[in-house]
């Protein structure tokens, strides 16, 4: 039977999602747990790979196990044993072939920063000091959904097989003294989301006009393109699947 965990982490104490030798990972320690609970080695298989420091207020991932087992009761006795940055929202019996990576068909994420210095937010938003035209950068983030060959916002030597994504919606929303950076697509590549908020940061400071954002684009190239902004402000928010996944091959969900 295959189950989905949805969880949620604080990315700081950790060197990413994906398992690593000689690092801490988010993977490791629910792998780690979910076996001490069921008492047999389990192995997960994630929606995503999160960068060091990047959170997650929704990521889901899969696992396999023979025997049935209580989803509250789980959900339950992982919480009381993983550590307090980790925490399990809902776990969900599924159709045996559905993947958690591969079945995805909409991603989001949000990028938080702070314009104000906050010592409550340190971890969790990018303090910018610097006065932002925030209708330049929300002029420039429509301008994405145009196109589909994001390659300039890739991580250089990422071995991918397209560089296509398509971009549904990417709209700044400024709270107060923090600014949101909202985007979801189908997919995303490595580091895009961070190279395209420090695009849209150098557009909104006037460094670059809101059309270099197709230059850029159409250049295909990374070094046209803005610096990445930290991890540390990023977060994935959401990841949507096809209804069909939770159809129990003839079976009711429970």
């Amino acid at each position: 039977m295959r189950y989905f965990l949805e969880l949620s982490y604080n990315g700081v104490p950790y060197h990413g999602w994906q398992r690593q030798p000689n690092a801490i990972s988010v993977q490791e320690v629910i792998e780690k747990g979910l076996s001490t609970v069921l008492r047999t080695t389990i192995d997960i298989v994630g929606a995503g790979r999160t960068d060091t420091g990047v959170h997650a207020k929704q990521i889901m991932a899969h696992f396999d196990i023979e025997k049935d087992i209580d989803s509250e009761d789980l959900k339950y006795k992982l919480n009381s044993i993983l550590p307090p940055e980790i925490a399990v929202r809902n776990v969900q019996e599924v159709a045996v072939n559905a993947h958690a990576r591969f079945d995805a068909v909409s991603r989001s994420y949000e990028y938080h920063l702070t314009l104000a210095k906050n010592p409550f937010v340190l971890d969790k938003s990018y303090y910018f000091k610097k006065k932002l035209d925030i209708d330049s950068m929300n002029e420039a983030a429509k301008l994405l959904l145009n196109y589909t060959n994001f390659k300039c916002f890739s991580k250089s030597k990422t071995d991918v097989k397209t560089y296509n994504c398509t971009i549904t919606e990417a709209y700044w929303k400024k709270y107060g003294d923090d600014l949101v950076f909202s985007i979801s697509a189908n997919r995303f590549l490595r580091n895009m989301v961070r190279a395209i908020v420090g695009t849209l940061i150098e557009i909104g400071e006037g460094k670059l006009a809101v059309g270099d954002l197709i230059t850029i684009i159409k250049s295909e190239d990374r070094s046209r393109a803005g610096y990445s902004v930290p991890a540390h402000g990023l977060y994935l928010t959401n990841v949507q699947y096809p209804d069909n996944i939770y159809q129990l091959n003839g079976r009711k969900e429970r």
